[in-house]
């Protein structure tokens, strides 16, 4: 198997290929399961679900940004997310049908963006073992390990929804995306 797609982690490698490599076959597959829809297919709802793959796709933007701007570097997660709009924790779902597709895929691919850059960056400096800015109650900060950890769990978690929308809206099914597929943006 020399034909290997950008997404796949490494058979063998060191943590750090192993933990990105993970969380980035989790974006990639996400993103397979939401790419190419219109605002119908992204607003798609299935039985008492208010999920949507567009709320999916905007909820995991701001998770993104939050993670690896907030959590990770003390910083505002971006003023696409000013907290004083939000009418409830549950705006990014709810506000996604307001938004376009193209805004939708741009929002989630530029959160990606920034967040490989934050997270090459924290790596570079002090591992995954180099502490994040955010902190418990007793003042013990979270490793970058552990935000790469939440963001694979977080992943993992709304993967699966998407895999069940997505189902609903056209019948795409599958673990990973097909080899020759690849992420909008890199």
């Amino acid at each position: 198997m020399t034909d290997v797609p950008p997404w796949e982690p490494p058979l063998a490698g060191n943590e750090v290929d192993h933990l990105t490599g993970a969380l980035e076959r989790m974006r990639a597959t996400f993103r397979w399961k939401a790419d190419g829809l219109d605002a119908a297919g992204l607003d798609k709802r299935i039985g008492a679900s208010s999920l949507t793959i567009g709320g999916l796709l905007k909820h995991l933007a701001f998770v993104e940004d939050y993670t690896f701007a907030t959590k990770l570097r003390g910083e505002p997660a971006g003023e696409q997310w000013d907290f004083s709009t939000w009418d409830s924790e549950d705006w990014p779902f709810t506000s996604a049908a307001a938004d376009t597709p193209e805004q939708l895929y741009a929002g989630w691919d530029g959160a990606v963006e920034r967040s490989r850059a934050r997270l090459a960056a924290a790596l570079a400096d002090g591992g995954l073992d180099g502490p994040a800015h955010v902190s418990n109650d007793a003042g013990q900060h979270a490793s970058v390990r552990r935000l790469v950890c939440d963001m694979i769990e977080e992943y993992g978690r709304h993967t699966g929804h998407a895999d069940l929308l997505r189902e609903a809206v056209d019948g795409r099914v599958g673990e990973d995306p097909p080899w020759d597929w690849r992420m909008p943006g890199g």
